[in-house]
């Protein structure tokens, strides 16, 4: 009898056991970073990760896996189960790859997010020189002077593109467009000259606007921003900007569509709890960016209307490849 009594009670052990060593994680989780290392998406998710491993009693290796506007670690992660083993550490670039003919899917379709974590805030800024302060100085003097002042620009879906497209959708920017290889050289170009005005990212120019190199023109936003003291949102004097704003870059992690919902929580939970730690928060703070913290359905709604209303600029500014239109994206 008791014999028996042993046996029952260790196949109920080894069952608990085998349960128990089953729960995910069981294994090191691949990282994917879309972006070179050094970059914006690099250092967030680097910075975010260690926390949210504390979480997820797991450990996450991340590699970077650049090329293709950030298409071939899509991809990749695409080929991967979905068993939460492999995550996508991206930016918005996806939501475009369908107008930009750079791929058929996009993240709400092939990916389920696992958290939106944080934004950049676009900006215009000038010359310190130039002959205007504000966007609407800008704008009269474009109008004065059409084809004199020379646009900063990374190539067609790039920020700067979109954001002169939206800044076009309401005003006339009667401007010459100067291209460069990147944001970085653009904003060198012009605190010496080469140019008048560039689209920017906050974060991406904030040293030098601290440093008097540029000055900013316009907040690319319909809220004040704490490190730009002083600069109201372009809403104030143009309010129509209004249907397409907040908008900007952002960064989330996802995994492959498919992934077991418990997975997905658990992850979730991990990184919006990774996100609360104090170095990440000093860490967007210091870059200027603004926290999302967006998971589930309500991060697909915030993806969706940033797919519509940048789908529709760049289609609307003759740089998409296909109409948003043939894939259902509606107009905001």
């Amino acid at each position: 009898m008791k014999k028996k009594l042993f046996g029952a009670v260790s196949a109920a052990a080894l069952v608990f056991a085998g349960a128990a060593m089953a729960e995910y994680p069981e294994k090191e989780i691949q990282g994917i970073i879309q972006w070179g290392a050094g970059g914006s998406t690099d250092a967030v998710m680097r910075a975010v990760t260690p926390h949210a491993e504390e979480v997820l009693g797991g450990k996450v290796v991340m590699q970077n896996m650049t090329g293709g506007v950030g298409a071939i670690a899509a991809k990749f992660t695409m080929t991967q189960p979905a068993d939460g083993y492999t995550l996508l550490m991206g930016a918005e670039n996806p939501m475009l790859y369908k107008v930009m003919g750079l791929g058929d899917f996009d993240y709400n379709s092939a990916f389920e997010p696992v958290a939106l974590l944080a934004r950049g805030v676009p900006i215009l800024v000038a010359n310190p020189d130039a002959p205007y302060n504000t966007f609407a100085e800008l704008v009269d003097y474009m109008a004065a002077h059409p084809e004199e002042v020379k646009f900063g620009s990374t190539g067609p879906g790039g920020l700067p593109s979109v954001v002169t497209a939206m800044l076009d959708a309401e005003v006339d920017v009667s401007a010459t467009f100067v291209p460069y290889d990147g944001d970085g050289p653009a904003l060198t170009a012009l605190q010496g000259g080469a140019i008048d005005v560039m689209p920017a990212v906050l974060g991406a120019a904030l040293e030098a606007i601290k440093a008097e190199r540029i000055k900013v023109i316009a907040l690319v936003d319909n809220t004040p921003n704490e490190a730009l003291p002083g600069v109201a949102p372009i809403t104030e004097d143009f309010p129509g900007y209004g249907k397409y704003l907040p908008w900007g870059p952002f960064f989330g992690v996802f995994v492959k569509a498919g992934t077991p919902e418990d997975v997905v929580a658990k992850l979730s939970t991990a990184y919006l709890e990774g996100a609360q730690a104090t170095d990440f928060v000093e860490l967007l703070e210091n870059r200027a960016y603004l926290p999302i913290n967006l998971s589930g359905q309500d991060a697909k709604d915030y993806m969706a209307k940033w797919q519509s209303v940048t789908s529709w600029l760049v289609q609307d500014a003759g740089i998409a490849k296909r109409s948003p239109e043939e894939f259902g994206i509606p107009r905001p």
